[in-house]
């Protein structure tokens, strides 16, 4: 395993192993963060998160929501908005965010660590962005 795959593996568990129950993204992207991860990019149809790192790229391949020729919904921002409250608010797991990006429109999303956002954007170049709020590990 190189050092990457390590790297963000141990901040995943990490970020596991501190994070409520309710509201735990900041925390798990502070981990991410602490860790060297600047980014986080999501292709959602093919549920295949990129982490990009100070040590290099790591591929996450989870399974696919879509397989073959499928049409994409147009982008639906309150239709995101509400599977991104359902989320924050502990009423989905991570699979069925994701599932409820797709159904919104969205086809890629990504978190920069940094500046703590987490921009979604749809096939015809629409977006929402929203910010979340910084946590200490």
């Amino acid at each position: 395993m190189n050092t990457a795959v390590t790297i963000v593996q141990a901040a995943l568990e990490h970020a596991a192993a501190v994070r409520p129950e309710v509201g735990g993204f900041p925390y798990l992207a502070e981990a991410l963060r602490q860790a060297g991860v600047t980014r986080c990019r999501m292709a959602v149809p093919s549920n295949a998160m990129l982490y990009l790192t100070d040590a290099g790229p790591v591929a996450v391949q989870g399974e696919p929501l879509v397989t073959g020729m499928i049409d994409v919904a147009p982008f639906d921002r309150e239709a995101l908005v509400a599977a991104l409250r359902a989320d924050q608010a502990g009423e989905t797991a991570f699979p069925e965010f994701v599932r409820g990006c797709w159904k919104a429109g969205v086809v890629w999303y990504e978190v920069d660590l940094s500046a703590r956002t987490c921009s979604y954007y749809g096939a015809a170049d629409d977006s929402y962005v929203e910010t979340y709020p910084a946590v200490e590990i």
